[in-house]
């Protein structure tokens, strides 16, 4: 069982709903006056959790659950996904794979923790909810809250649910406020706890964990981050006087490309462990793919490519001032994502590029980053590259890059990340009727790499990339939000609660 703000994430997502809810103008004044009052009686100690989340509800009053489901899709997309500490997720993961019931018990409402849960892989959750008559909030809470004594109660639920033991069963929380279930089950795991649960953890011989993988980047983290930025432009002005002297720019590009990896990575702290590093030299020229989760992975392919390499980038990137200049004159393509037409024309100088000037291509074939380390849909350009080109593809499983820079983080952090290089896939049998199968199978050959659940039957992206309507065939329908349980059936209630 794992709590949630603090334990999961970093920091309280009703911090970020918020921040988010100010910033969209969704508040007004006298909302951010009365919020700001009952926030500082509650840090004072003059009310209660109940009393917050009381106020919290009046102001949901006569809103729609709906509306407030997807605030919190959008919630998670924007703020949430990126606080996620890695190291919770691989302690979640290694219960998963033991055959472990995993659950979140939290006293935060489900439109927080549902989408989180769901990138996790938990299908349990237990939590503080709204009451709900008629698909609308009435303004009032659902007793009892899932706090303190609540959520021993709704451990117990489990528990009888599920056939559990509780006695053999772990808690994972930051704080002191979960006293009462630490204390209930059999192994109590403080994780980034704060003062006063540190303090009862060292008492009672409990394991503590730290972690400083996410919330507030250090001035070195930022200092790190902004000069492996800047080493791109240092690391192609090294290159000029090789291009002076040699009259080769790509002799030039290639020194300017493997000194940006090395030292952009040995700034930042990355530390790369890498799985049959052979397959990179195996059979060039090819089309690398990659799965692409970080800003950081321009540096980690750098510094495992290093030389006669182009790749493709969305057009927004050129008319950033020098870094677009500097990325058009090492090989990038820009193509326009929105029309694919564009997009399919963009591809033919990479032919040539790789036919007669034998450089490789380096494309993501997901299109974007991904919000986590889940495999997104691949779209079909890279691979119809690579067989109109007569060349193999291979494929670059990048297993961690999100611990050094999530999608939307600025600050990228000290980290290993695991990368396994697979061997080439040959395309000279391959035609247009096949792609999607062929497609279909690479993309599984990513999954099972990474411990992913593989696509059996369903199709893969149809349509090139680059268009609206491939975006949107190639998405996956959203699951329907599950309901959370409150920690206890309330003697009374109205409809339907959330």
């Amino acid at each position: 069982m794992f709590d949630f703000d603090g334990t999961i994430i970093s920091g309280y997502s009703a911090t970020a709903m918020l921040r988010e809810k100010f910033q969209r103008r969704e508040m007004s004044v006298e909302e951010i006056a009365e919020t700001a009052q009952v926030l500082a009686q509650h840090s004072l100690g003059s009310i209660g959790f109940s009393g917050l989340m009381s106020a919290a509800a009046k102001f949901m009053k006569g809103v729609e659950e709906e509306s407030f489901t997807q605030f919190g899709e959008e919630l998670y997309k924007k703020h949430i996904a990126r606080k996620i500490y890695p190291e919770t997720r691989a302690i979640i993961e290694a219960h998963q794979a033991k055959g472990h019931r995993v659950a979140i018990i939290s006293s935060a409402t489900i439109y927080q923790i549902e989408p989180t849960a769901r990138d996790l892989g938990i299908a349990d959750i237990k939590c503080s909810a709204y009451e709900i008559e008629d698909g609308v909030f009435t303004g009032e809470i659902v007793r009892p809250l899932c706090f303190g004594e609540g959520k021993v109660l709704a451990a117990e639920e489990l528990a009888e649910e599920y056939g559990l033991d509780l006695d053999n069963s772990f808690f994972y929380s930051d704080s002191d406020d979960d006293i009462e279930l630490l204390e209930r089950v059999g192994h109590p795991r403080p994780l980034n706890p704060n003062m006063k649960l540190k303090a009862i953890a060292d008492e009672r011989n409990w394991p503590v964990q730290r972690f400083a993988s996410r919330g507030t980047p250090s001035w070195i983290d930022y200092t790190r981050t902004i000069y492996a930025t800047g080493s791109l432009v240092g690391a192609f002005a090294a290159g000029l006087p090789i291009w002076a002297l040699t009259r080769s720019q790509r002799e030039a590009v290639n020194f300017s490309m493997g000194l940006f990896g090395d030292f952009a990575t040995a700034i930042t702290g990355v530390e790369l462990e890498v799985e049959d590093e052979r397959h990179l030299w195996s059979s060039r020229p090819c089309v690398f793919i990659f799965n692409h989760q970080s800003k950081a992975d321009v540096m980690i392919l750098a510094k495992l490519i290093r030389r006669d390499m182009g790749g493709v980038g969305k057009k927004e990137i050129k008319d950033i001032p020098v870094l677009g200049k500097l990325m058009e004159w090492g090989g990038t393509v820009f193509v326009d994502r929105a029309d694919g037409k564009s997009a399919i024309k963009a591809m033919e100088p990479l032919v040539d590029a790789i036919q007669k000037d034998g450089k490789s291509i380096c494309i993501a074939p997901e299109g974007t980053r991904s919000l986590t380390p889940k495999l997104e849909p691949f779209k079909k350009g890279a691979f119809h590259l690579a067989m109109q080109a007569g060349v193999p593809i291979v494929p670059i499983v990048i297993h961690n890059a999100t611990d050094v820079a999530p999608k939307n983080e600025f600050v990228m952090r000290p980290a290993t990340v695991r990368v396994t290089v697979l061997p080439p896939v040959d395309t000279s049998k391959w035609s247009a009727k096949t792609m999607n199968a062929h497609v279909r199978d690479v993309r599984n050959m990513f999954l099972r790499t990474l411990g992913q659940e593989e696509d059996a039957a369903a199709p893969a992206a149809t349509s090139e990339p680059g268009t609206k309507a491939a975006a949107a065939r190639a998405a996956p329908k959203k699951p329907a939000a599950k309901k959370a349980a409150p920690a206890r059936k309330p003697a009374t209630r109205k409809g339907k609660t959330g």
